[in-house]
């Protein structure tokens, strides 16, 4: 079932957002060759408490961190370690916070020092996709709406969508209805409607968008080994239009309407 959020609710879930991204845009700040994913995820969890809020992630479902590392090939849920980053790396920081009774969620995938051409195309591919998401999110739309933009998007620029995760509700629970997948046919699933909040997260591939799972049971892994970017923001549908709740105060406009095209 999913669960319609009131005006007062989304702006309890803005403020939850809001300490995500300022937790994000520290940790961006932090990235460079010869830092450990554990130093980043230590500073995460110190920062969050800092702010009276708790992290998301750690415990949840036995996830033993508070941010989630992923690095080069791996897609999502990587696992802090002592692993230090290297030039050429790009790490992906999946993020998230409960505030008040309500979760706040985010991810950003960022270059380490200097990166391939490559790289750096498939970084802003995957939030190139967020928005062509995102335009789709408007009262008569339909879920699924979202998934065929991301994927006609993606793969238009020589890119493959991964097909095992995706994206969610989120509310007062992490994870609510409905799913979010990052592929699909247009006009299906549920009609978006005011009170509506998302995490929209597309996760892309170089390569094949075949994954595996590790050993861990976390570290998930494009199969072919290529490289993969996740870009994620927690999302709603007011009266105004389609806010994007996780955006940082120094970053873009908060406010986007159908129509807006921000790669135009």
């Amino acid at each position: 079932m999913i669960i319609y959020k009131t005006e007062a609710e989304i702006a309890a879930m803005k403020r939850a957002s809001q300490i995500v991204a300022k937790v994000l845009a520290e940790l961006k700040a932090m990235i460079k060759p010869g830092v450990s994913t554990k130093m980043l995820d230590e500073c995460a969890e110190a920062r969050t408490r800092e702010m009276g809020a708790v992290p998301a992630f750690k415990g949840y479902r036995g996830y033993p961190a508070s941010l989630c590392t992923s690095i080069n090939e791996v897609i999502i849920h990587g696992i802090p370690s002592s692993r230090l980053l290297k030039d050429g790396d790009i790490i992906g920081l999946d993020f998230g916070v409960l505030f008040d009774g309500f979760y706040g969620d985010a991810a950003v995938t960022i270059p380490v020092g200097e990166v391939s051409p490559e790289a750096r195309q498939l970084i802003t591919a995957a939030e190139r996709a967020f928005f062509k998401g995102l335009e789709k999110m408007k009262k008569g739309s339909r879920i699924s709406d979202i998934s065929f933009a991301i994927q006609s998007d993606v793969e238009a620029q020589g890119f493959s969508v991964i097909r095992s995760f995706v994206g969610h509700g989120i509310g007062h629970s992490l994870h609510e209805e409905p799913q979010v997948p990052n592929f699909g046919q247009p006009g299906r699933g549920a009609r978006i409607r005011e009170g509506l909040t998302l995490a929209i997260e597309p996760m892309i591939a170089l390569g094949d968008w075949q994954e595996e799972v590790l050993e861990d049971g976390w570290t998930a892994v494009t199969k072919d080994r290529s490289l993969s970017a996740h870009f994620e923001h927690t999302v709603a549908l007011t009266a105004r239009g389609a806010e994007i709740l996780s955006l940082g105060e120094e970053e873009e406009p908060q406010l986007f309407t159908s129509g807006v095209n921000r790669y135009a």
